[in-house]
């Protein structure tokens, strides 16, 4: 069975979530995660209904909106946003919201996070996959910015997603991690970095993270999800350059997505 590869609507940015579709159909993505940002077009399921029959590109993931940024998008309720989010996503058909970790400010959803999700899983088909985060740090200080923490490693998730330009970030050995987690890994978000303490989310192959040797381990031990291309192409200076750019980490994911047994 073949991984597909899928395109994250952040990669596009600062252009719009019309244009990664238009995008990842020119450039022969399987499909996008929709980054659901304040862009109205990503909160919108009769938009990207559209926008994903028009370009003929099906939506296989939606990340919920739980960015800074993104606080009141879908409300102020955090429960109520991963309810939106499942909602959105059985209207779509896609397999998978991404979510993350609560922030420890967030104290009463961060408390029942555990077993809120379990109890939201339980309710659908959809998979609710929580993301690798990473400390924050100040002047060398680290400050835990997430509760349950940033290492999913840590709590009983039925489903989890890897982030290649946060095991950078954490100073993760990201291939132990994908080892760890082995069949609750279900989503990976493929990038890179150079172990800074900015998340970089780097063109596979232009940082440090071992991005090919996961991808061959992914392939040889049968991994049933989906690798999401979420790289940066903010400095890229004209639509040429992203496309460049988005092409380049599609084919590194397509040579690396075999098996290295075969």
């Amino acid at each position: 069975m073949t991984i597909p590869v899928a395109l994250s609507t952040s990669s596009v940015y600062p252009e719009s979530t019309a244009a990664a579709f238009e995008m990842a159909a020119s450039l022969g993505y399987d499909g996008i995660e929709v980054m659901v940002m304040t862009d109205s077009a990503s909160q919108d399921p009769v938009a990207l209904g559209r926008l994903s029959e028009h370009y003929g590109v099906p939506i296989l993931a939606l990340h919920a909106p739980c960015l800074l940024v993104t606080q009141r998008v879908w409300g102020t309720d955090s429960w109520g946003k991963l309810i939106r989010a499942r909602e959105v996503a059985e209207t779509l058909g896609a397999q998978t919201v991404v979510v993350h970790p609560p922030f420890r400010w967030q104290r009463d959803y961060a408390r029942d996070f555990v077993s809120g999700l379990a109890r939201l899983q339980s309710e659908t088909d959809v998979h609710f996959a929580v993301e690798n985060m990473y400390p924050w740090r100040a002047r060398s200080r680290e400050v835990a910015a997430y509760a349950p923490g940033w290492d999913v490693r840590d709590e009983d998730y039925a489903h989890t997603v890897v982030d290649l330009s946060h095991t950078s970030v954490s100073g993760t050995d990201a291939m132990q991690m994908v080892r760890d987690l082995s069949s609750r890994l279900s989503h990976l978000h493929l990038a890179d970095g150079n172990g800074s303490n900015r998340d970089e989310h780097l063109i596979p192959g232009h940082g440090q993270q071992p991005c090919a040797e996961v991808l061959q381990h992914l392939t040889a031990s049968g991994f049933a999800g989906t690798v999401v291309v979420e790289v940066s192409t903010r400095k890229a200076g004209d639509r040429a350059a992203r496309e460049a750019d988005l092409a380049e980490a599609l084919a590194f994911a397509r040579q690396h997505l075999v098996n290295p047994n075969q």
